[in-house]
Order: structure tokens, then sequence, then C-alpha cells
């Protein structure tokens, strides 16, 4: 079996043939044979696939090892959340749940209906699991005032898979945290969330690795009538971390708020990539993404809202992308895209990039801030409406922004 999915991929390297041994040692599935398959005939995605062009998985990981272990705290955690951990060599829970939130894991694999499209996290699906790990975490949630649920992906080791589903049944309400550490040469998740009718989810995602690391988070996204979705990112990057949300109006009435920030010093790459499909009539998108990036850093935005013919119709969209290239050296590159075939809409997009206002720099130095500190005030000043939405973790993100600024 292994040597049949090896030679689906073409010229694979050293740590694509770590995949496949990887795979080999899980039981045998055919739901995760599904899933691997879907990534073998890929392989780890590369520049020459339009949607990597920017973030060269391939390149940046020709062999999967441990990279020298780096402590990083995990600023998320608050009292009273439910932590689920998960790291190269297991897996922990809580011990005990409240009533409305119910937790399954569950050894094996389930069919992963995204695969062809989001092959990490096919991976992810195919590679989850086995010792104390589950194939599938499997949470649902019927109430509303729960404590936050919280995931934390960390731990010193060669790689990190896990794959998270969680349904919130009609009218039930969570807050849902992650943590990406670092640690593990390469880490892949795949999370996906199912909204009944009425229910509201508030996700929040703060990413940190070194330059040693290769990160991707994928995220699924399914909204049914009235439900509410909001997520707010703040990510550092490493040496690639992608982080890709893909959203499903699937029925009236839906909302989406899809926010985030990146901060990329030298040797960091961060890749945040959404897509939205309007597949039910009036349903809202709202997206702000706002970057800094200092010389030697890469920061990707692709952006797409899709709004099929006749069922998009009434569409209410708005995506927005900024940047700042703090340094000469820095790079952004963005792609934000509208691909709209219905005719009643309201979508619009924007894409800026550039430097410090002159006028606002000069201000701050002629009342005596020195240079530094000016420079972290306009940046943070710049970067806070991405993090607004994150409710009570906002002030959390802004002083880990407001950290990484003032260094």
């Amino acid at each position: 079996m292994s040597t049949a999915l090896r030679d689906l991929i073409a010229n694979p390297n050293a740590a694509e043939l770590e995949l496949v041994a990887r795979y080999a040692m899980l039981p045998q599935d055919a739901r995760r044979e599904r899933a691997f398959e879907a990534f073998a005939k890929q392989g780890l995605p590369h520049r020459r696939i339009e949607g990597w062009r920017w973030t060269d998985i391939k390149a940046a990981l020709p062999v999967i090892e441990t990279p020298a272990t780096i402590t990083v705290a995990d600023t998320l955690v608050t009292d009273g959340a439910l932590i689920f951990s998960f790291t190269p060599n297991g897996f922990t829970w809580p011990d005990t749940l409240p009533d409305g939130l119910r937790v399954l894991a569950k050894p094996e694999a389930q069919a992963f209906g995204g695969s062809e499209t989001m092959p990490l996290g096919a991976l992810a699906a195919a590679l989850s699991g086995g010792k104390t790990k589950p194939g599938t975490l499997m949470i649902e949630v019927t109430g509303t005032a729960l404590p936050r649920l919280h995931f934390r992906f960390s731990g010193a080791g060669e790689a990190n898979f896990a794959r998270i589903q969680i349904l919130l049944r009609d009218g039930a309400s969570l807050e849902v945290s992650e943590s990406y550490l670092g640690g593990a040469g390469f880490t892949a998740s795949l999370l996906e969330y199912s909204l009944q009718n009425g229910a509201r989810l508030n996700r929040t995602i703060y990413q940190r690795g070194t330059t040693a690391e290769v990160l991707a988070a994928t995220a699924s996204v399914q909204l049914d009538e009235g439900a509410d979705f909001t997520q707010t990112v703040l990510a550092f990057g490493a040496k690639l971390a992608r982080i890709e949300t893909r959203v499903m109006h699937q029925q009236t009435g839906a909302k989406a708020t899809l926010n985030a920030a990146y901060l990329c010093a030298a040797g960091h790459h961060a890749d945040l990539t959404t897509e939205v499909r309007h597949g039910a009539p009036a349903c809202v998108t709202r997206q702000v993404t706002k970057g800094a990036v200092l010389d030697a850093g890469r920061g990707v935005y692709q952006g797409k809202f899709l709004v099929p013919r006749n069922i998009g119709q009434k569409t209410d969209a708005d995506m927005q992308h900024n940047a700042l290239l703090l340094e000469e050296g820095a790079e952004v590159f963005a792609k934000p895209e509208l691909e709209i075939y219905a005719d009643d809409v309201e979508c619009a997009h924007g894409n800026t990039s550039g430097a410090l206002d002159a006028n606002q720099f000069f201000y701050l130095r002629q009342r005596g801030i020195p240079e530094a500190e000016a420079r972290a005030l306009l940046t943070e000043a710049f970067i806070a409406e991405a993090l607004e939405a994150a409710g009570d973790l906002e002030d959390v993100l802004r002083e880990q922004a407001r950290a990484w600024l003032a260094r």
C-alpha cells in the first residue's frame, strides 16, 4: 500500500517519503486511505500550484526533523478554559466537562469532503491518530454559557497532526481559541466547524514559531440559517506558516467575520488564506486583514469571495487587506479576488501596502517620543482594528503584538 501511494508523488523528497512511512504505520482504514491518496496525488504543495505560489511547502520542508526546543508561553490560557493539548507524542483533555458539551475521541479517521481542495487538511485527516492521539476528536455543543475551549499545539518532536470536528446545534454558542506554539518540525491540523441554525462561534488563533518550523493550520466552516461565525488571527509566522480558512454559507442569513493580523520579522513567513462561498441568499461577510513586515520577512494574503448565480443573490460582502513594509527588504504578496455571478449583490474589496505615515511619524517625534517607540505606536494602532472582534482575548493579543513591536 505505501509503495503504491509513494508512486503517486512525483519526485518525492525525504519529507514526503517520511509522510508515506507514517501513514503505513497507522491502522488500515478506507476513509484514511482516501484522504492520504488525495494528498499523495499532489504531494506537498509547491510554487507551481497557483494557490501556493508564494508559500512553497515542498521547498521549505525537505526533511522532517525536530528543531531546537524553544519554549513559548501559551498566552491564551485563562482561568476556566478547557484545555485540549496536542503534542507530537500524545494528547490530553479535561477530566470533567460541563453540561451542554459532549466530547468523543474516536480512534478511526472520518471522511473528509474537502480532500481535493485542501491537500494539507487531507494530510492532517490521514495522519492524525495513533498511540494516545485520537484519529478524530468530535465535539457536540448544545449549550450557550460554556467555558472557552482551548486547543494547544506544542511540544518538541518531528511532526504533530490533529483533526477536530465541532458541531454547534441550533442556537448553541461557543468560544474557541487555538495556540500554535511551535516545537515540531512540521505541524498540520484540520478543524471542521459546523454551525446549525442560529448558532454562534467566536474563534481566536494565536500562532508563533521559529525559522526551523513549518505549520499548516486548515479550517473548514459551514454555516446554516442565521449562524454567526467570528474569527480573529494573530500570526507571527515561522519558517513557513499557513493559516487557511474556507467558509461555506449554506443557508440564508448567515454571517461571517474574518479578521487577522500578521507581524513578520526576518526569516519568518506568514500566509493567511481564506475562501468564502456565498451558497445561499442574503448572507454577510466582513473581512479585515492587517500586516506589518520587517526586513527579510514575508507576509502573504490570499482572499476570495465566490458568489454563485441565483443562490448568491442579496450577498453583502467586504474584503480589506492593508500592509506595512516597515523596512527595506520586507515582502508582502496579496491576492484579493471577487468571483461574482449573481447580479443583485453588494461586494467590495481593497488592498494597500506601503510605509508608515510620514506626517503621523513626524507628529510623534516632535513631541519627544523616541523613533523606535513612535514606530511601534503607529504600527500597533494600524493593526488594532483587526483584533477588535476577539472579545475577552483582544487585550491579550494586543499585548503580544506590543511586545513584538517593542523588540
